[in-house]
């Protein structure tokens, strides 16, 4: 099986070791532009990633990742995670032929955290070397161009030859990583990575790669056909998207056990959002105060609930006072269940933007505000650099200039992520100016 023509970007171009590092000590160095990569052999795919590690401050000159905010719950993660009840599959497949071949076979959740790392056990001992160890945040925001932060970031499999990793740590490694993900609702899970020698960076490495995902994708399938009720108690029957500058969605399994995906009206979004934040039940006429507290009348709200009640079917809205009869989860619950729990890195993986960015209802306005002022509170108080600048990335975080100072202030002297907290403080002092 050869390598796909969207994974093979110049491979006849490939650049030899000597000649990347060359490339790569100029582009860190700040001594040429970004666009000058596009002069060189260097893969686009390789290019583009290590543009993205530079604008997110990672330092090339790091030891490696470090210790993800769920370390210390990591067997609870582990335990709890899609994945779980697929590692023997991935166990039969990579690990019991890496036990003595050079090789270290990583399984990583969606958000980077390595969730299981094994293989050959002499191999295993090296990567400790860069803290290639399970809890550590391997995410590209945090560590660069890796293959499977890289393949998580870009949510397709390929492979990073030695000299194309961003940090210079990881740069005698060779990786190949492949994206897994729910058979059922296409969610992302995570990925499955093979990290050695240069024969992890072969075709026939990336075809095994690409075959155990495919094995692990179809064993959660036929999980979900063989344990019904098992998975049925595992997930809610319907799901609220509404974080995030994108058309607020709707999630639900069907009569046939099919997962569907509804687009919501604004009006709608804003109607359910408040029925999940108030399980107690809304009357008609506080629910028109919460939507629009000078202009919407009751036989308004009714006529939208009498559509709503079309659009979420099977789950049911009972009446006087609206309610919803079925469980329902949000992405806004995520974010306030994990900070509730503790686990700010959870939280903030969860909140993907502002609640409904474009609503104007009152109610949706203050909730908006509460999500993203506690948050940010928890990313601060737990002093964790790495997090305040994923927080940073975000649109909220873009004028956060007490933030960017806390950055700034945080960062060692003379790095990357400082000097680029510095100038994004110059650009919003010049907007004030």
């Amino acid at each position: 099986m050869g390598v796909p023509k969207a994974l093979g970007d110049r491979a006849s171009l490939r650049a030899p070791s000597t000649a990347l590092r060359a490339v790569h000590e100029l582009f860190v160095a700040g001594r040429v532009d970004p666009s000058y990569l596009d002069t060189t052999p260097i893969r686009p795919v390789v290019a583009e990633s290590w543009r993205r590690s530079l604008a997110k401050g990672v330092d090339p000159d790091g030891e490696g990742a470090s210790s993800s905010s769920v370390t210390l719950r990591l067997a609870r993660m582990r335990d709890a995670h899609p994945l779980a009840s697929a590692l023997p599959v991935i166990r039969k497949l990579l690990v019991d032929d890496a036990a003595d071949s050079g090789v270290v076979v990583a399984v990583t959740s969606a958000d980077g955290t390595l969730l299981w790392v094994e293989g050959d056990p002499e191999a295993c001992r090296k990567a400790e070397s860069m803290n290639f160890v399970p809890g550590a945040d391997w995410s590209e925001r945090h560590v660069g161009t890796n293959a499977p932060g890289t393949a998580l970031a870009l949510d397709r499999e390929l492979q990073i030859r030695s000299s194309e990793h961003f940090a210079r740590v990881a740069q005698p490694w060779n990786c190949t990583a492949a994206p897994v993900h729910d058979p059922a609702t296409g969610v992302l899970l995570g990925a499955i990575d093979l990290t050695g020698g240069p024969e992890v960076a072969s075709g026939q490495a990336l075809a095994l790669v690409r075959a155990t995902a495919v094995a692990v994708e179809n064993h959660l399938a036929l999980l979900r056909l063989t344990e019904p009720r098992a998975h049925a108690r595992a997930e809610t029957s319907a799901h609220l998207r509404v974080l995030g500058a994108h058309r607020p969605r709707w999630q639900f399994t069907d009569e046939s056990g099919e997962r569907r995906i509804t687009a919501l009206t604004p009006r709608h979004a804003d109607i359910l959002v408040l029925l999940t934040q108030h399980p107690e039940g809304l009357s008609a006429d506080h629910l028109a105060m919460m939507l629009d507290d000078k202009d919407l009348d009751v036989v308004t709200v009714r006529a939208e609930m009498s559509r709503l009640r079309r659009v979420i079917e099977p789950v049911v809205v009972g009446s006087r006072p609206y309610r919803l009869l079925h469980p329902v989860d949000s992405d806004v619950s995520e974010v306030f269940a994990a900070m509730r729990a503790g686990d700010v890195g959870s939280a903030l993986s969860a909140y993907t933007g502002a609640l409904l960015p474009q609503s104007m209802s009152p109610a949706i306005a203050r909730l908006r505000t509460e999500l993203g002022t506690s948050l940010r509170t928890a990313v601060i108080a737990s002093g964790d650099l790495g997090l305040l600048s994923r927080w940073l990335e975000l649109p909220e975080g873009r004028d956060d200039r007490a933030g960017w100072r806390l950055l700034h202030d945080g960062a060692g002297a003379g790095s990357i992520g400082q000097a680029q907290a510095r100038g994004h403080l110059a650009g919003l002092d010049l907007d004030l100016a």
